[in-house]
C-alpha cells in the first residue's frame, strides 16, 4: 500500500516538473520570438536610414549635374552672343572699307584745305617808356642809382658805381614785375643772387636780383604787377645793407635811372 501511494507521488512530481519545463520553454521561446522581431526591426530601420542617405546623395549629385549644364548652357550663349557680335563688327569694317571716295576731276575749282596746327602766340611786347612803371615793391631805396658819382656801399667799405636802385625788403616779400614781358634768362650771381631778366620790349628790359622761389621758367611770360619771386637772404655783397631787392632798369643793354620811370 506504501509503495502505491509513493509511486503516485513520484508520478504527480514528474507531471509538476514536466509542466514546469514547457512553461519555462515556452517563455524561452517567446523570448527568442521578440528578440528575432526586435532584431528584424532594427535592420528593418538600418535599411530604411540607408535607403534615405542615398537618396539624399543622389538628389544632391542631380542638383549640381543641373547647375552645371545651365552654366554650361549660358557659357554657350555667352559666346554665341560674342561671335554674332564680332561678325557684325567685321562686317560693318569689311562695308567701310569698300567704300570708294570719288576722285575729283577738277581738283583747281576748290583750294586744298591744309591742317592747321595750334601754336601758342606770344604776345606782342612793347615798352611804353612815357608810361610809369609800377613799383617791384613797397620799400625804401636804400641805394640810389647812380652812373656818374660813385656811392658808398657800407658791406664793401668802398665807394662805386650803382647800376640800380636797392630797394630795402623783409626775407619773404613777393616782388611784382614792374611791366609785362619775357623772361630771358635766370642766372645766380655771387653779388646779386638769384636774378631774373625780363624782356619787356622796345630795347627795354628789366633786372631782379636777390630772389628766391621763382615760378618762372626762361621763355615763360610774365604779366605786368605778376609775382616773379620772392626776398631771399642778402648775398655777402649786401650782408651790412640787410635783405633787399636789386632792381635793375636796362635799355639796349646799357642801364639807365629806373627813378625816371617809376611812378
Amino acid at each position: 500500500m506504501r509503495n502505491k501511494k509513493f509511486a503516485a507521488f513520484f508520478n504527480r512530481k514528474s507531471y509538476l516538473v514536466a509542466a514546469v519545463i514547457m512553461v519555462v520553454a515556452a517563455f524561452g521561446m517567446l523570448g527568442l520570438y521578440y528578440a528575432g522581431q526586435e532584431r528584424e526591426q532594427e535592420e528593418q530601420l538600418a535599411k530604411e536610414r540607408q535607403q534615405q542617405v542615398q537618396q539624399a546623395r543622389e538628389e544632391d549629385a542631380a542638383r549640381e549635374q543641373a547647375s552645371l549644364e545651365k552654366a554650361r548652357a549660358q557659357a554657350a550663349a555667352e559666346a554665341k552672343a560674342r561671335l554674332k557680335e564680332q561678325e557684325k563688327e567685321e562686317e560693318e569694317t569689311e562695308e567701310v572699307s569698300g567704300i570708294i571716295e570719288p576722285v575729283e576731276d577738277d581738283f583747281m575749282d576748290e583750294p586744298e584745305v591744309v591742317a592747321e596746327t595750334s601754336v601758342p602766340v606770344q604776345p606782342e611786347l612793347h615798352f611804353d617808356a612815357a608810361a610809369d612803371l609800377s613799383w617791384p615793391l613797397q620799400g625804401n631805396v636804400i641805394l640810389n642809382y647812380n652812373m656818374d658819382q660813385t656811392v658808398y656801399f657800407a658791406t664793401l667799405d668802398q665807394y662805386k658805381y650803382n647800376p640800380a636802385v636797392i630797394l630795402q625788403a623783409a626775407v619773404n616779400t613777393p616782388v611784382n614785375a614792374v611791366a609785362s614781358g619775357e623772361v630771358v634768362s635766370i642766372e645766380t650771381s655771387e653779388e646779386t643772387g638769384l636774378t631774373m631778366t625780363v624782356d619787356m620790349g622796345d630795347g627795354y628790359s628789366a633786372r631782379y636780383g636777390q630772389l628766391k622761389e621763382v615760378p618762372k621758367n626762361q621763355g615763360d611770360y610774365v604779366d605786368s604787377g605778376e609775382i616773379i619771386g620772392y626776398v631771399s637772404e642778402p648775398t655777402k655783397y649786401y650782408s651790412v645793407e640787410g635783405s633787399n631787392l636789386y632792381f635793375q632798369l636796362l635799355k639796349d643793354d646799357q642801364p639807365v635811372n629806373p627813378m625816371e620811370y617809376l611812378e
